[in-house]
């Protein structure tokens, strides 16, 4: 736009000077044009008369060009200047309107309560069981409440797996209520397949952006330090390692590490606050529960997925039982960490168990190629000891590892296989654990029997 200012200028002066030496030939032509001495303007330019007339056509010509320029220079200047105008006008309105009310307003939350951070896991657990059954009517065993609180020590992604009708989405919609913050459902559409399904997206025409409610709740937990759940309802009707992708990458990367998932492709100046080019954290006190049925209309979850998630079956409902009154316990999620962390000091796995999951894991790779790995290793090391801090007993926490996160993919595996593997692997798991202990997982493995086919 300056450039433009300096053409103009420049070639409005040089129409000038061409204009005024025109002139001057102008008037030398038009004096004494049919005297034989030169007098006038002549007698200084000393110019025969018909090369006097061909310069003064030429700079009368170069006179209109430059007029010309000049003015189609500034017409640009204008329309430039108007167009910058109405972008500063643009980049000044917010795009993010509801964003930018969080910004204006805080975040809210459903509980005013003060945090309540002297509750033990055990403490915490029982009163979230109580609270869901004399509050929600909702009824759930110890074990599925001890292995939900456990599951969050060891990942931000927890898939509830079974029958419908079981309390699968009721869970950690619950649970979101006993914490105080409540819990974002996201009805998950067949047609998702990338981020932008979940965080929403730009539209052009009306220069605003349509935010959900899990960007919302993502902004907001980069403001508190509540318990965030957000719950992906039928996660598997669409592929979940597509439009989850980013966030299965970012969950790896270790707490601490700048976790940013990308927004919009540029950033403004009228942006929420939390951005950072186009990008926001995602923050370590949220936690992705996703529910998955198994039928025709659904997709089969990836082992990337399995992997990196802790998997819990409600195949089905619990008895009801008489339980107090109970409120909620509002808890921050650094003090839920403290208490996890806790739990890995004050319960570590016992060198028995470690040895026995080793020699479990060197006859299952031998036998039907399945394997512990690494990721498995580092949930047991957190899984384990939150269990037994929730009140639940050593042997009972590595049976659910076993049969959620390594026997499940049996199922993938040749049948014949299983077939002449599965009494081999029970008395494997009866040897090393003790008969009867580790009993979930020898009622997995007798499925895989020719008299239970």
């Amino acid at each position: 736009m300056k450039k433009t200012v300096l053409y103009t200028t420049l070639l409005s002066v040089f129409a000038g000077a061409v204009t005024v030496f025109g002139v001057i030939l102008c008037i030398s032509l038009s004096q004494n044009s049919g005297a034989a001495d030169k007098s006038g303007w002549d007698m200084y330019l000393m110019l025969p008369k018909p090369a006097s007339v061909i310069i003064a056509i030429v700079l009368l010509i170069l006179d209109a060009l430059c007029v010309f320029m000049a003015v189609t220079l500034t017409v640009s200047y204008v329309k430039s200047s108007k167009a910058v105008n109405d972008a500063d006008k643009k980049s000044d309105k917010p795009r993010f309107c509801r964003l930018a009310e969080i910004d204006k307003n805080g975040p809210g939350r459903d509980d005013d309560a003060a945090f309540n951070d002297r509750v033990g896991l055990d403490e915490f657990c029982r009163g979230f069981r109580n609270f869901a059954a004399s509050e929600m009517k909702l009824y759930y065993g110890e074990e599925v409440i001890r292995s939900f609180i456990a599951g969050l020590s060891c990942t931000h992604l927890i898939i509830l797996e079974g029958i419908s009708g079981t309390g699968k989405t009721s869970l950690p919609f619950a649970f979101g209520r006993y914490v105080g913050r409540g819990a974002s459902v996201t009805p998950v559409q067949p047609s998702w397949k990338d981020r932008s399904d979940l965080l929403g997206y730009y539209n052009e025409f009306t220069d605003s952006y349509t935010e959900t409610e899990l960007l919302c709740d993502l902004y907001k937990a980069n403001l508190t330090d509540d318990i965030y759940t957000v719950v992906l309802d039928e996660m598997n009707i669409a592929r979940v390692e597509y439009y989850f992708a980013e966030f299965l990458s970012l969950l790896e990367l270790p707490e601490g590490t700048s976790r940013r998932v990308r927004v919009t492709a540029d950033s403004r100046q009228s942006d929420p606050d939390k951005f950072i080019n186009g990008t926001l954290e995602l923050p370590s006190n949220v936690w992705f529960v996703g529910t998955a049925n198994n039928d025709d209309s659904t997709h089969a979850v990836s082992d990337k997925v399995y992997d990196r998630a802790f998997v819990i079956e409600l195949n089905s409902r619990s008895e009801k039982f008489d339980a107090p009154e109970t409120g909620r316990s509002r808890i921050s999620a650094t003090r839920l960490k403290d208490l996890f962390k806790t739990a890995r000091t004050s319960y570590p796995v016992q060198q028995k168990t470690r040895a026995g999951i080793a020699e479990l894991d060197d006859y299952l790779l031998r036998h039907v190629g399945l394997t512990f790995g690494n990721r498995v290793m580092r949930q047991a090391e957190s899984f384990i000891p939150v269990y037994i801090a929730c009140g639940g007993a050593e042997n009972d926490a590595v049976d659910v590892l076993l049969r959620n996160k390594i026997l499940y993919k049996m199922d993938s595996l040749n049948p014949v296989i299983c077939r002449a593997e599965c009494d081999g692997i029970i008395k494997t798991v009866e040897r090393i654990f003790g008969e009867g202990e580790l009993y979930r997982s020898v009622s997995y493995l007798k499925k895989f029997r020719s008299d239970a086919i």
